[in-house]
């Protein structure tokens, strides 16, 4: 990390967590941050459900919720981004305060519900971005008034689904009550049905993923892999945010809403390592919970992730963390004798079971 990185997460640490993630927005936007450009290689280049990535580091969605920021976000290093959730109608959240640093346990608690200005000015934006070799995708949620939340999913891909590379449905946010019961089998396999529908009727079908809970049981997790592979979507991510408190010593420990960072790595690492097993490579999966640094971005490729994605890291260590992990990686595979990064996928998901 540079020293005007450390200087600015110094100066951003001293401000609300919410104000500090649009200050930093800001900074981007004004071109205040250095960006490497393109971090990719033949090891790091990867594929992923049809898409060709730069390399497997990807952001997650919840930073830039209203694709405000893309052409610098493309220049940070990630091979991949995901913006969003966007819902269909605008909506204003939980009430604040709802972001909280934990910063002992280097980890993040919030309870946003879905803040954003809603599908059609974020199509709009999406539709001014760059185009060029990073993926952008687009988390799809829910109004939390809605009559019909598996509809909704559908309306905001119908809405934005010319302008992306890639969609995720998102049934495991906890901060919208209720929408995680659309994770039971039935219920998903209606919304999955519903969401691919529009998805063969747009003019260039994007790959749908999926993205779950950490807190499920065996059983549901079972459940998310049949539907998974029976509904036609192209990927899992694995996973949200958690409700657990367990092991945490910091202030705001006691928080209500969903817990990210490093407490949720090995929680995060098992479920992928048990939807590895059960999809068997015929469903790729990406990794996300918990990674700061490159070994435990390999961790989650060798426990089934062919991608991994990051957010609440960046909190900590700067957006400088995405060119330090695509690189450490390619260091990573290069000593353990991989050609490409993607060749681990897999080779250590029974230390996980």
């Amino acid at each position: 990390m540079s020293l005007p990185e450390k200087i600015g997460l110094w100066a951003l640490h001293r401000c609300d967590p919410e104000r500090a993630h649009g200050l930093s927005l800001t900074a981007l936007r004004a071109g205040l941050v250095p960006l490497p450009g393109p971090v990719t290689s033949a090891r790091l280049e990867t594929r992923l459900a049809g898409m060709v990535l730069p390399n497997p580091v990807g952001l997650a969605a919840g930073y830039d919720k209203n694709a405000v920021a893309l052409a610098p976000l493309m220049r940070s290093g990630f091979g991949f981004l995901e913006v969003g959730a966007a819902t269909p109608r605008p909506q204003p959240g939980n009430p604040q305060p709802r972001l909280f640093r934990l910063t002992d346990d280097r980890a993040v608690i919030n309870r946003f519900g879905f803040n954003n200005d809603g599908a059609c000015p974020i199509s709009a934006r999406l539709a001014l971005r760059p185009r060029g070799a990073v993926p952008v995708g687009l988390n799809l949620g829910a109004n939390k008034d809605s009559a019909d939340r598996a509809a909704d999913f559908a309306e905001v891909l119908a809405t934005c689904g010319p302008h992306i590379d890639f969609a995720t449905v998102n049934v495991s946010s906890p901060n919208t009550e209720k929408l995680r019961e659309l994770q039971g089998r039935a219920a998903l396999s209606a919304l999955l049905a519903g969401v691919m529908e529009v998805r063969a009727g747009l003019e260039r079908p994007v790959p749908v993923f999926l993205k779950i809970a950490p807190d499920l049981s065996p059983e549901e997790i079972a459940d998310v892999a049949e539907v998974g592979l029976s509904s036609g979507i192209d990927g899992i991510i694995a996973t949200n945010t958690t409700l657990s408190r367990e092991g945490l010593k910091s202030e705001h420990r006691a928080q209500a809403g969903g817990l990210s960072g490093a407490p949720l790595f090995e929680k995060s690492t098992r479920v992928l390592a048990q939807l590895s097993r059960l999809t068997e490579g015929r469903l790729p999966l990406i990794g996300v919970g918990g990674i700061s640094t490159p070994e435990q971005a390999w961790e989650k490729i060798r426990a089934g992730a062919t991608a991994v994605q990051v957010y609440t890291a960046m909190v900590y260590e700067g957006i400088s963390l995405a060119a330090r992990l695509a690189r450490g990686l390619e260091a990573i595979a290069a000593r353990e004798g991989f050609a490409h990064v993607a060749d681990a996928t897999g080779t250590g998901r029974d230390r996980w079971l």
